[in-house]
């Protein structure tokens, strides 16, 4: 029955919200850490990966949504599967995004596969096709992959048991060389071999230049908050909220998201100096963290 939804519309005629403008390329490429020439300047290309951000309708969405996307999805409700994550997408570039293009878009149900079951429970992929134009003309085609799935049903474990352990961070051959410092005790910072630009967290080659030779450097352990956000939900048997995550600007000038401790999380502030320490979490797993400096959080660490 599903598949009987595979080359119907999943929205017709859709506008873009902005044209492709200068602020919103700028704001993107901060973001991102982009330091690409082509996007700056009196006139300046969008970068490619920005496709899906021109068609995008924010919190109020779009009305182009098809009947039959919404059939769908109610189907997959009914049925129990009512949980959600983005899987994957894929992108083709047709042309480059220049500020006062405007964007028209039409999307379809592209596939929906059988039952799976994953890590996370039962349900079905759902991938969608847009193709996006810029003035009427093709400009790339993103395809978005979800899984529509019913959560599934997990045992309690152990106040010790394997649940109660922290996340393990994801350690691949472009950040070995990271998590080997924090194992002696070192924050280290990738240095490109070509500008010698600081850049965290670790890349595989340079965001400013493009060179693939780098080395590092041993940051101080000096910082201040940059921003902050308190976590009081979701619950998770390795932490213990409400706690503060921060992103910390280090003395060299890049930042890094860690957690900030020493203080309440209600005392957390803009601005706030904080020192690096690391910190055994758990029996194998050791981590970088960030405590406001005492003489100048009003005592109290």
């Amino acid at each position: 029955m599903l598949k009987a939804f595979e080359g119907r519309a999943a929205a017709t005629s859709g506008v873009g919200k902005d044209p492709v403008n200068a602020p919103m390329i700028r704001h993107w490429c901060e973001a991102m850490g982009d330091a690409d020439p082509d996007y700056r300047g009196a006139d300046p290309i969008a970068p490619p990966t920005m496709l899906q951000a021109w068609t995008m309708g924010g919190l109020s969405g779009h009305q182009g949504r098809s009947a039959a996307y919404d059939e769908l999805f109610a189907l997959l409700d009914g049925a129990g599967y009512t949980s959600v994550v983005a899987t994957d997408c894929e992108q083709e570039y047709l042309r480059e995004l220049r500020p006062g293009n405007e964007i028209t878009f039409d999307a379809v149900i592209e596939s929906v596969s059988e039952r799976k079951t994953t890590k996370l429970g039962t349900g079905h992929f759902v991938t969608t096709r847009m193709d996006v134009r810029a003035d009427g003309e093709p400009a790339g085609t993103h395809r978005f992959r979800i899984l529509k799935y019913a959560p599934a049903q997990r045992k309690p474990a152990a106040p010790d048991g394997p649940a109660s352990k922290r996340p393990r961070p994801v350690i691949n051959r472009d950040n070995a060389g990271f998590w080997e410092g924090v194992a002696r005790h070192q924050l280290l910072v990738q240095r490109c071999g070509g500008c010698r630009a600081l850049r965290f967290p670790w890349l595989p080659g340079c965001n400013a230049c493009g060179s693939l030779e780098w080395d590092t450097v041993e940051a101080s352990g000096e910082g201040t908050v940059y921003s902050y956000v308190v976590m009081h939900h979701p619950p998770f048997p390795a932490f213990d909220p409400p706690y503060a995550v921060g992103l910390v600007e280090l003395a060299e000038g890049v930042r890094m998201v860690s957690n900030v401790v020493g203080v309440p999380g209600d005392k957390v502030r803009i601005g706030q100096p904080v020192r690096l320490e690391f910190r055994q979490v758990d029996a194998e797993l050791e981590l970088p963290v960030f405590r406001v400096v005492e003489d100048m959080a009003g005592g109290g660490v």
